[in-house]
């Protein structure tokens, strides 16, 4: 496998589905099943009989992972959707975006 192009921390635009066009930031990175999870998108509801540890009960929300190809990098100039190449700058591999030829910070 490449490397990373995605990483925890990334502002990130959802390409297709319910969240389409909002934005986001990362919170994981699941490689193995080439998954992220971003922070307010994709909410998933769970709805929870009280129990011991919650007596109440009630309905959990929480962001739900999406495949990785429904999100692309955030532009660091523009805010809008990247491709992400990498360059050798100063002998050190960095990430730098496509439209606008910035670098993402690592």
């Amino acid at each position: 496998m490449g490397a990373a192009k995605i990483k925890k921390g990334d502002s990130v635009v959802v390409l297709s589905g319910k969240d389409k066009g909002r934005t986001g930031t990362v919170q994981q990175v699941m490689p193995k099943d080439g998954k992220v999870v971003v922070e307010g998108i994709n909410v998933a509801a769970r709805h929870r009989k009280p129990s011991q540890q919650n007596p109440q009960g009630g309905i959990d929300r929480f962001p739900a992972p999406m495949h990785l190809s429904k999100v692309a990098l955030a532009d660091p100039k523009d805010g809008k959707a990247t491709r992400v190449r990498f360059e050798v700058k100063d002998g050190k591999k960095v990430r730098v975006a496509v439209k606008s030829g910035e670098v993402i910070n690592d």
